[in-house]
C-alpha cells in the first residue's frame, strides 16, 4: 500500500453533511458524484492531500444503507492507494485477508476498487483503490 487515499464516511443526507464538513474543513467539496453500480452518491473533500470521501445512500439495500441502519453514520472504510489492485488483492489473500469482491469495481473518483473483509483487518472495512489511467 503506498498511502492512505481517503477516508469513507457514511451520512443519511449528503448536502446536509456537505454543509457540516465545508463548515468544518473551511473549504466545498470538489467533486460530487453517482456511483449507480454501488447505490450510493459520493462527495471528496481534500485536506493536505487526503480525501473525506461522504457516501450517502440511493438505493434500499445498498451497503451504505445497511452500514447506516446496523451502526449509524460515521467512518465506513479507510481507503489505500495501490499501484495495481489485482497484484494487491493476491498478495493480500496469501497474507490470509479476504476480499469481498476477489474481482475490482470501478469506484468513485475514477478509481478501480476492491475491499478486503473488515473479519480479518481488526474491524476496519479497507478498500485498495487504483487510478483508472485513461488511453
Amino acid at each position: 500500500m503506498e498511502k492512505l487515499e481517503h477516508i469513507g464516511i457514511a451520512v443519511r443526507n449528503l448536502e446536509e453533511a456537505n454543509k457540516v464538513f465545508a463548515r468544518l474543513l473551511g473549504r466545498e467539496p470538489y467533486k460530487t458524484e453517482e456511483v449507480e453500480s454501488e447505490g450510493v452518491r459520493t462527495s471528496f473533500f481534500d485536506v493536505s492531500g487526503i480525501k473525506i470521501e461522504l457516501l450517502e445512500s440511493t438505493r434500499e439495500g445498498s451497503a451504505i444503507e445497511k452500514f447506516i441502519e446496523k451502526r449509524g453514520e460515521g467512518i465506513h472504510h479507510l481507503a489505500f492507494a495501490v499501484s495495481d489492485v489485482r497484484e494487491s488483492l493476491q498478495e493480500h489473500q496469501k497474507a490470509g485477508f479476504q476480499p469481498i469482491n476477489p474481482e475490482p469495481k470501478r469506484g468513485a473518483d475514477n478509481k478501480l476498487i476492491s475491499f478486503l473483509h473488515p473479519r480479518q483487518t481488526g474491524g476496519v472495512l479497507i478498500e485498495l483503490c487504483q487510478d483508472i489511467v485513461s488511453p
